[in-house]
């Protein structure tokens, strides 16, 4: 790129900075919002943002209880490589690439190794993006047990009667939870018109996220094919609050947050209009999020108490039909990792399985090492090596849990 051409886009950039703060002064908190958003993934600002949340948009608390409960500790070494498409890689130093914050590794209830980076602590609550989708699963689970609706074969439009004539009309609730609802949406974080990018704008700006939802078209037939569509859990969220008569964070609070004793307070950030960003806007410290991967480790149970049901969590883990298998060549399927109920797996014959948001945020469950692994991350590259990061990940994940059953 020739000098004059570098200046003239440091001059664009710059300009838009500067229109930005004066929209912000303008229009208020609102455009300032949007500033921030437009410069949530910088990579000088990336770590710190991911960490202050609450300080772009408004949040709801999700309350801890008075006594949390506690793990125990048997300190291990992780692997000092770990091999991935036959190369061996180092795993410091791939940590350190993919910009971690912080990273637990639980063994049954005992703390194996806990590491922070870059000034994130262990009260610090961290974005986790996509990775509450599972808490949003794990909520819809529960009420269902509790009969606030009847079966997730039901269509949505039963409980959201705002969405008949939408393409969400007739969906299943089961295949919005398997991201199977047949809406046309574009997840492409690096393209500024893709629709969730659109999205982050949206709440940005304080318009309505139903609205948003029901502006989007169908591509296919329900429950044919898997493709992302991260509306989708806000859809599910609607339905949570709708069916139980509660705010997200106030059910997750009763249900979840204080019944297995969440040790710190959490947040949610919400849109102007006081609804929690369903699909990506809950803030845990790293083991919370580690206390929630062990409740899936247990089949739901926590000290003899049944908290998500324990079929609820086996069928959130295993692809019930072709188009939710893994592979590269799976036509029905945009992903080359299988799909559960807001659940990704890999590969089913290993049984693992993992909730994971973008920027390398992961709560990894291995059912046969008994092993947990939780990690927050600030990856500025993420949005050029999606998938190969994503699959880096798990073949680490493997070798750390390996490592630590000491196979």
């Amino acid at each position: 790129m020739s000098q004059v051409r570098s200046k003239r886009i440091r001059y664009v950039l710059a300009a838009v900075g500067v229109l930005a703060l004066v929209g912000a002064a303008y229009f208020g908190p609102a455009a300032l919002r949007l500033y921030r958003v437009i410069h949530l993934y910088d990579e000088d600002r990336i770590v710190g943002n991911f960490l202050d949340m609450e300080k772009i948009f408004p949040v709801s608390t999700i309350k801890a209880g008075p006594n949390p409960s506690t793990f125990g500790r048997a300190p291990a070494e992780l692997p000092a490589t770990f091999t991935y498409d036959g190369t061996e890689r180092s795993t410091a130093e791939y940590l350190d690439y993919s910009w971690s914050t912080g990273l637990l590794v639980l063994r049954g209830g005992d703390v194996v190794h806990e590491q922070y980076w870059r000034g994130h602590e262990k009260d610090n609550q961290h974005i986790s993006w996509s990775v509450a989708k599972s808490f949003v699963s794990a909520l819809v689970g529960i009420a269902l047990n509790e009969g606030k609706f009847s079966s997730i074969e039901e269509p949505i439009t039963k409980y959201l009667p705002e969405f008949v004539g939408t393409a969400y009309d007739g969906v299943r609730i089961k295949d919005i939870l398997q991201m199977s609802s047949g809406v046309g949406f574009n997840e492409d974080y690096g393209d500024y018109d893709s629709d969730i990018n659109r999205f982050g704008r949206v709440i940005a700006f304080g318009g309505s996220m139903a609205e948003f939802a029901a502006s989007l078209k169908r591509a296919r037939t329900p429950g044919t094919f898997h493709h992302y569509v991260s509306i989708d859990t806000q859809v599910l969220g609607m339905l949570v609050a709708r069916v139980t008569g509660m705010p997200l964070t106030q059910y997750l609070e009763e249900r979840i947050w204080r019944p297995i004793g969440m040790e710190y307070d959490a947040y949610w950030l919400l849109d102007e209009s006081g609804m929690e960003v369903a699909l990506g806007g809950l803030n845990v410290t790293l083991r919370d999020y580690g206390r929630f991967g062990l409740l899936y480790l247990q089949g739901g149970e926590w000290d003899g108490t049944q908290i998500v049901p324990r079929a609820w969590v086996q069928s959130s883990v295993r692809p019930d039909a072709p188009h939710l298998e893994p592979g590269e060549d799976n036509p029905g399927s945009s992903n080359s990792w299988g799909y559960g109920y807001q659940w990704w797996v890999p590969d089913p014959d290993m049984g693992d399985y993992a909730a994971a948001g973008i920027y390398n945020q992961y709560i990894y469950v291995d059912p046969k090492r008994e092993v947990v692994i939780v990690k927050n991350s600030a990856n500025h590259r993420y949005t050029a090596e999606r998938q190969e990061s994503k699959d880096l990940h798990i073949a680490m994940f493997r070798a750390i849990a390996a490592s630590v059953a000491g196979d």
